[in-house]
C-alpha cells in the first residue's frame, strides 16, 4: 500500500483520528478531518490546522471526492453512510490501527478480551522492558498504534492492546502472538448482540498462521472452544487446574510447559497484583512472554515488581479512615464483580454510567457480605436500581451528578470502609474516557481530604 502523497479523508476526531492525521502528514498526504461534532466541542486540533482541511460538524458523505483512502477511528461505526457510499466507488477503508499495522515493519503481540486487557498489555510491556526488548506499548490503552508505526524498527514488538470496536474491522492485522483473555457480555449496543460481540473478539486470530501463537483462558468456555477453529498454535493457562501444555499452578507455582520441559517462573504468592483475575492475567502474560523468548526469570522479577495500571482497583486515598478506591476502569458488570472480589472491608459502591446494552442482575447477584451501600447514577440509573430492587437491595440511593454521588458514598460510609467506584459501564454518558472519570474522582477525593 502506497500512501505517499495521497487524499486521505480521516473520520472521527478523538485521539486515534488525531495520530493518524499527523502520522499521514509525515507521509506528505492530504488530509481532510471529519467530525460530526463541531470544531468547538473537539480538543487537540490546533496543531492540525493550516497543515488538514477541517471540514467538522457535518456528516462525511459528502467529502468522498477525490479521495484515495478513508481512515476510520475505533469510536465509528461500519455501517454509516459515507462508508456505504466508499464501498460503491471503490474506496478503500482502513482503521486506524489497520494503516498503523500497514506501516509498522515491528512485530506485534495483541491482547484482547472483555477484562483485563490493559493490566495484560501493561504487564507485558513491562516484561519486554525489563528484559531489554524494544517495544512499544500501544493500542487500547491509550497510545493509537499509527502513533508509533514510523518509529517501529524490525526489532520492536507492538505490544498491542485491541478491542471488539478495532478487531470488528481490521483487514491485514497479524499477531504473531495473539492471547484471549476471557468474553463476557460487553458493547451489546454496537455489536447487535453476544454474538456479534463474539464475532469480533475471535478475530484477533483471523490472520494468523501456523508459525503463530493463540493464548486463550482455558477456563473460559467461549474462549477455549476457539482453539479449534483458527490456524495458530494453541497456548492454554489456567488458575484451576493442571494443564498438558501451557501455563498453570502446580504446588502453589506458576509453570509454564511448552514441549517436554516444565519451567517454574515463581511462587503464585509473589505476583504483586492480587486477586484471581490478576492472577489470570499474570498468567497470560507469562505465557505471551515466554513465547517470544524472554527468560522465565526476567519474567518472575516483572511479576513481583509490576505495581498495576492506574483506574484499575487503584487505592487513592483515606480520608478519617474512609478509603476512596478508583476502578474507573471497571466499564461493564463482570469487571465490576472481580473489582467486588477483591473487597476486604465494609464497601460503598458507586454503579452507574453510559448503557451499553447489557444487564446488571447479574452483577447484583454476586454483591459479597462486604457491600453495604449503592449509589447509582447516570444513564443506566433507572435499569440499576430496577436490578437492586429485583434482587431485593434496598440499602442504595441515586445521584444526578457525578460529584454528588461520590458525596454521598463518603457520608454514607464508616471509618474502616471502602468508597469504590467500580461502575460496571462506559463513562459516555458523562466524560469523554474512563480516565477523566477516574481524574475527577481522584480530584474530589482531594478536595474532601482539604475541606477536612
Amino acid at each position: 500500500m502506497e500512501l505517499r502523497n495521497k487524499t486521505v479523508l480521516i473520520i472521527g476526531m478523538a485521539r486515534s483520528g488525531i495520530a493518524a492525521a499527523k502520522t499521514l502528514l509525515e507521509l506528505n498526504c492530504r488530509v481532510i478531518l471529519n467530525d460530526s461534532k463541531p470544531e468547538q466541542e473537539l480538543t487537540g486540533l490546533e496543531e492540525l490546522k493550516g497543515r488538514c482541511e477541517f471540514r467538522l460538524g457535518c456528516r462525511a458523505d459528502g467529502l468522498l471526492e477525490g479521495v484515495d483512502y478513508i481512515v476510520i477511528s475505533p469510536s465509528v461505526p461500519p455501517t454509516i453512510p459515507a462508508l456505504k457510499s466508499a464501498a460503491e466507488k471503490g474506496i478503500p477503508v482502513l482503521t486506524e490501527i489497520e494503516l498503523g499495522y500497514r506501516l509498522c515493519s515491528g512485530t506485534t503481540v495483541a491482547i484482547t478480551g472483555t477484562n483485563g486487557k490493559t493490566t495484560t498489555t501493561s504487564l507485558v510491556g513491562q516484561m519486554f522492558q525489563d528484559a531489554g526488548r524494544k517495544n512499544f506499548v500501544v493500542g487500547n490503552i491509550g497510545v493509537p498504534y499509527v502513533s508509533k508505526a514510523l518509529n517501529a524498527a524490525k526489532e520492536h514488538v507492538m505490544v498491542t492492546e485491541i478491542s471488539s470496536y478495532q478487531l470488528q474491522c481490521i483487514d491485514t492485522f497479524h499477531a504473531h502472538v495473539a492471547l484471549l483473555l476471557n468474553i463476557t457480555p460487553d458493547h451489546l449496543d454496537r455489536h447487535g448482540g453476544m454474538d456479534g460481540y463474539i464475532a469480533a473478539k475471535r478475530r484477533v486470530f483471523e490472520n494468523q498462521n501456523g508459525d503463530d501463537f493463540a493464548v486463550l483462558n482455558y477456563e473460559d468456555k467461549t474462549v477455549r472452544a476457539m482453539a479449534d477453529k483458527i490456524k495458530s498454535r494453541a497456548v492454554f493457562f489456567s488458575s484451576a487446574r493442571e494443564l498438558e501444555q501451557g501455563v498453570f499452578l502446580k504446588d502453589g507455582n506458576i509453570v509454564f510447559k511448552y514441549g517436554a520441559v516444565n519451567t517454574v517462573i515463581c511462587p503464585a504468592g509473589e505476583v504483586y497484583i492480587k486477586g484471581r483475575h490478576n492472577l489470570e492475567n499474570a498468567m497470560a502474560a507469562v505465557a505471551a512472554a515466554m513465547l517470544m523468548g524472554i527468560s522465565a526469570q526476567s519474567c518472575a522479577y516483572t511479576l513481583r515488581s509490576f505495581k498495576g495500571v492506574e483506574h484499575r482497583i487503584e487505592t487513592v486515598d483515606t480520608v478519617k479512615g474512609v478509603t476512596f478506591i478508583n476502578d474507573s476502569k471497571g466499564t461493564n458488570p463482570d469487571s465490576t464483580v472481580k473489582a467486588i472480589q477483591t473487597m476486604t472491608a465494609p464497601t460503598v459502591l458507586l454503579l452507574g454510567g453510559y448503557d451499553k446494552g447489557g444487564s446488571f442482575d447479574g452483577l447484583i447477584k454476586q454483591y459479597t457480605p462486604y457491600i453495604r451501600y449503592t449509589v447509582v447514577l447516570g444513564a443506566t440509573k433507572d435499569k440499576i436500581t430496577a436490578a437492586l430492587e429485583a434482587c431485593g437491595v434496598t440499602d442504595y440511593c441515586t445521584a444526578d451528578t457525578f460529584r454528588d454521588a461520590v458525596m454521598l458514598a463518603y457520608s454514607h460510609a464508616e471509618p474502616g470502609w471502602n468508597v469504590l467506584l467500580s461502575p460496571a459501564c462506559a463513562s459516555w454518558d458523562m466524560f469523554k474516557d474512563f480516565e477523566q472519570r477516574g481524574e475527577v474522582f481522584k480530584q474530589i477525593v482531594g478536595q474532601i481530604k482539604e475541606q477536612g
